[in-house]
């Protein structure tokens, strides 16, 4: 019998009690898988998960590996060290992919001029609030001049860089995306960004918190961008009940 080619493509995806947003993600895979024609690997990291996270994720076919550290460096690194195709793209599991995503990732990834990058990310619904709040997040992230969001890479540029930083209990996906795209310049290569087949996010955070709350709390901002303040990072992240 002749044995299934192994997937170009890897999806990693940490989840924290991730049951209200992980079929949505995965379906959006799939459907961006389809049109591209190709077979997409998913792992999804189980961090912490009390509810029908796992149940649910590898009913739609994923494969689940578990890290219930509370540092999402660690958490993302168990999701891609679990993939074995040699293109590998990291997507939140409120996050959902573009029909048009998966090609876009294809195209960008294996294009010599790329060490990798992130993409345009755009939230599922807008308010005067949420638009205020993003005013408050936005120049800490210009000032690092890179995308996010949803990354994509070849392995071994990852495994250069050594993943993402476990010393970080925050921003370690801007971290990350700073050290590729240094490792980028040693190459000769550029550090890219999806722009027309981005991905949507979910506005939980403010569903959670209200749309005003980054807006009206400033330093928490600050603390959550220095990336090892626990308290922080655990009362918007960690801590949430979801």
């Amino acid at each position: 019998m002749q044995q299934a080619p192994s997937p170009r493509l890897a999806v990693a995806i940490p989840a924290h009690n991730e049951a209200k947003f992980i079929t949505r993600c995965l379906d959006s895979i799939q459907v961006s898988a389809r049109q591209a024609s190709v077979d997409v690997e998913v792992v999804v990291a189980l961090n912490r998960c009390t509810d029908r996270t796992q149940a649910i994720a590898e009913s739609m076919g994923a494969r689940c590996v578990v890290n219930d550290t509370k540092c999402i460096a660690a958490v993302r690194n168990e999701a891609v060290r679990g993939t074995t195709a040699p293109a590998v793209v990291t997507l939140d599991a409120d996050n959902w992919m573009a029909p048009g995503t998966v090609s876009a990732i294809l195209r960008h990834v294996h294009d010599p001029r790329y060490i990798g990058g992130g993409t345009y990310m755009w939230p599922e619904r807008m308010s005067t609030g949420i638009f205020f709040s993003m005013l408050v997040v936005i120049p800490y992230v210009l000032k690092r001049g890179v995308s996010a969001g949803m990354f994509w890479f070849l392995r071994e540029h990852f495994e250069a860089v050594g993943g993402f930083d476990e010393a970080l209990i925050s921003v370690e996906d801007i971290d990350f995306a700073l050290r590729l795209q240094a490792h980028g310049r040693l190459q000769g290569k550029r550090y890219g960004t999806i722009r027309r087949h981005g991905i949507t996010t979910s506005c939980r955070k403010f569903d959670t918190f209200g749309d005003w709350y980054l807006w009206r709390n400033p330093q928490l901002v600050r603390d959550i961008f220095e990336g090892t303040n626990r308290k922080a990072a655990d009362h918007f992240y960690y801590d949430v009940r979801r």
